[in-house]
């Protein structure tokens, strides 16, 4: 039996005779069902409508779809010293990109920021072994193919190395997480932060979205909680969650201005502090 793709939102489901009668990611408010009614792909289908390709993107590996599918992340293998931290996932999975994957070290952990890009996660844990699959227990719920590998880890941090730490933000969902890699930047350190918090158009500066399909904007008390979590970090980069979505140098002063920022523009005061 097939395994089942949302043509809408990227999530896979577990394999049946015909597919689910709804996708719960986006029945969600923060994402939309797709406006020709909910549709569904198999893996073989996927496959053969699209590709994986990988490329350089600011001195990380990416992996993203081509032609750009569902969300459109790309996912970003941060190197360690026995293998690979998969940053985010994207829904498909094929022997050319394993090999690629394998050519730098094989994976030694997936981790996700949030629900939107679980994407194929068992599938890419089962190609390296069945890798741990690292995503924030408060988001559980939207687990759309549960597998033996995957890691509900809980609390406010998760370290995966010396120099890989994940924080949960909250914000953007409940289990929200982004990415510390202290070596990154030629040891200046890095964020990684998907959509939690987005890279903009500009790339110096970012914004805060609790639906960003359907414009719901954060509140404060979620912005605020995010630059607290984020402030004992230090980092010089951020890599968004797309393909050159990112900030190259003099991240944690774009960051802490674009706090101050957004609070400022949604609030009636001029000035706020955190």
């Amino acid at each position: 039996m097939p395994l089942w793709t949302c043509e809408q939102c990227g999530a896979q489901f577990p394999d049946s005779a015909t597919p689910p009668a709804a996708c719960l990611i986006c029945e969600d408010e923060r994402q939309y069902v797709n406006w020709k009614g909910q549709t569904w792909l198999t893996s073989e289908e996927l496959a053969k409508r699209h590709r994986l390709m990988w490329r350089d993107d600011l001195g990380l590996a990416g992996i993203g779809l081509e032609p750009g599918f569902a969300i459109g992340q790309r996912a970003l293998l941060v190197p360690t010293g026995d293998g690979c931290v998969m940053w985010d996932c994207v829904p498909l999975v094929t022997p050319e990109a394993i090999e690629y994957v394998r050519s730098l070290g094989g994976l030694k952990a997936i981790a996700v920021s949030h629900p939107h890009f679980y994407g194929a996660v068992a599938d890419w844990s089962e190609a390296f072994g069945g890798v741990p699959v690292y995503l924030h227990g408060d988001d559980r719920a939207f687990v759309t193919r549960a597998y033996p590998a995957i890691v509900p880890w809980s609390g406010d941090s998760h370290r995966l190395s010396d120099d890989i730490l994940l924080v949960r933000t909250g914000g953007h969902f409940s289990g929200a997480t982004i990415l510390h890699w202290g070596a990154g930047a030629s040891g200046r350190g890095a964020l990684l932060t998907g959509d939690v918090a987005m890279v903009a158009s500009d790339r110096r500066h970012l914004s805060f979205m609790y639906s960003y399909p359907n414009y719901i904007p954060m509140n404060a008390t979620a912005v605020t909680r995010i630059a607290r979590a984020v402030a004992p970090l230090t980092f010089d980069r951020i890599y968004g969650a797309w393909w050159g979505r990112n900030i190259s140098s003099d991240g944690k002063a774009a960051f802490e201005m674009s706090v101050r920022r957004y609070l400022a523009a949604i609030s009636d005061q001029e000035n706020l502090s955190i």
